[in-house]
């Protein structure tokens, strides 16, 4: 599987994320942004391997962050649906089926 797309508010959060990291430290952000890569890349290539969250939707952690990749394997590919901080509320992301 090869193809993913992200619900508009999960690009949100993944660009709201990597610049509250390069505010932190500068180049936190990118480090952050390639984990965020490593793990979908690991989820493109195992999509069933994610921990089952909700239904049919998994999460994948991201190494080094607390931050989770939630997604849901689709016929035309994975749709990220949050990339979720996982020291906020667990499900502010269910209306997003």
């Amino acid at each position: 599987m090869d193809s993913v797309s992200f619900h508009r508010l999960a690009e949100n959060e993944l660009r709201d994320a990597a610049e509250f990291y390069e505010n932190e430290r500068p180049g936190l952000g990118v480090s952050f942004l390639g984990a965020v890569e490593r793990s979908i890349a690991a989820i493109l290539t195992n999509p069933e391997a994610g921990a089952p969250v909700l239904g049919s939707v998994r999460r994948r952690l991201v190494q080094r962050f607390p931050y989770g990749v939630l997604y849901r394997v689709r016929p035309e590919g994975v749709r990220i649906l949050a990339v979720m901080n996982l020291r906020r509320r667990p499900y502010y992301w269910v209306g997003r089926l």
